[in-house]
């Protein structure tokens, strides 16, 4: 079944994850993503672990996508850029601010062309600002955005997520702005420029912190693993294995004190209410802890589940994806590489019913698709002439 967006053609100039992420999601709801490589490749071909010479991160964040090979500061590759990107919807790139512009592909150019173009342009810190000229990776982001600073023990030092939260949010962002514009351009018939930063994307997960900064003026500090303003809302350990418990509503938490046999605390001044449970959260999972010790996680689990309150089992990558929810949700597809040969990738997240999207195409080999496009350019540059002399 076709994806919302068939009949748009993308131009991805990105490298890395976050421009790459974007124009992967376009690519999942059927939008044409033409990458477009130097001829040695980006540098995430070279990014580990690799099965049979190919990045198997590369393939996963640019399935669904053909790829071709220019040199830019030559005149045929520049020419060719251009070309595609006057017939393009949308263009993604991820330089640093005016890298593109100097390429003499920057959005004022390429608008004045294609005045219905949107370019979205992923950049560390955004296209100006004190800022803008710097590079930003998604550890640097991560540090300056206030990430870091908030994650870790409490007396500890500041931690980075295991995750590229900063790329994949710039990337999330990056394609909900560029659908965000190809609407607009419905309504004006032009295009524009978007900029998304990987900072500001970022920042704007730290919903609560900013909340609780703009209304009191006091910096949020490390609190590991609790909620700063819900308990009990975290990983607690049981007999054999970990599992997570979230009860901060207050008819969560009279059912969660029945089933570990403790309804006495309910009762307890320290507990009596949601604040009085953040204020005292170290000595109530002290209390949870020692009986959780007693039994196995899958029984806690059962009973928890039995009595409506949300909790679940911390499983690694390795149960997450042989899961059966995982694999009935379809999160779990299989490809067939060109190289790499049969492989998974993990699904798309979101679910339309009309027009689902789908992951057929797996990431491309270096240049695969090079001829395939040019020739189809080609085509479209004779397409006006031949319906002329008709």
């Amino acid at each position: 079944m076709a994806g919302a967006l068939e009949g748009l053609r993308v131009i991805d100039f990105t490298t890395n994850l976050s421009g790459p992420y974007c124009a992967m999601l376009l690519a999942d709801q059927g939008a044409d993503v033409i990458k477009v490589e130097r001829p040695e490749g980006e540098a995430m071909r070279q990014t580990p672990p690799f099965v049979a010479g190919e990045s198997a991160p590369f393939m996963l964040w640019n399935r669904n996508k053909r790829s071709v090979t220019l040199d830019l500061k030559s005149d045929d590759g520049f020419q060719a850029a251009w070309d595609l990107c006057a017939t393009a919807d949308i263009v993604v790139e991820n330089f640093r601010p005016g890298v593109m512009a100097r390429l003499g592909l920057g959005y004022e150019a390429l608008a004045a062309e294609n005045p219905g173009l949107v370019m979205t342009s992923i950049s560390g810190f955004g296209q100006d600002g004190p800022y803008g000229t710097r590079g930003g990776f998604d550890l640097i982001t991560q540090a300056m955005s206030g990430l870091a600073a908030i994650n870790g023990p409490e007396d500890g030092p500041p931690f980075r997520l295991p995750i590229a939260i900063s790329d994949v949010g710039a990337g999330m962002f990056g394609a909900y702005a560029t659908m965000v514009a190809i609407h607009g351009r419905t309504q004006t018939g032009k295009g524009q420029h978007v900029d998304v930063s990987l900072y500001e994307s970022a920042m704007s997960f730290c919903v609560y912190e900013a909340a609780a900064y703009f209304a009191t003026g006091k910096t949020p500090e490390r609190i590991g693993q609790r909620h700063r303003g819900s308990s009990p809302y975290q990983i607690l350990k049981a007999k054999d294995g970990y599992l997570a418990v979230g009860g901060a509503q207050q008819n969560l938490w009279f059912r969660i004190c029945d089933v570990l046999g403790r309804p006495d605390l309910t009762d307890d001044p320290r507990f009596r209410t949601r604040a009085d449970r953040v204020e005292n959260n170290d000595a109530l999972i002290g209390i949870f802890e020692e009986v959780l010790r007693t039994r196995t996680r899958d029984e806690w689990l059962a009973e928890l589940e039995a009595v409506g309150v949300p909790a679940g089992p911390v499983m690694d990558h390795g149960e997450v994806f042989t899961d059966p929810h995982t694999l009935a949700r379809n999160m779990v597809v299989e490809l067939d590489h060109p190289a790499a040969g049969m492989m998974n990738t993990i699904g798309t997240p979101v679910k339309l019913a009309a027009t689902p999207g789908s992951i057929e195409r797996p990431a491309p080999l270096l240049g695969e698709h090079t001829q395939e496009v040019l020739a189809e350019l080609a085509a479209r540059k004779r397409a006006p002439l031949a319906a002329a002399e008709e």
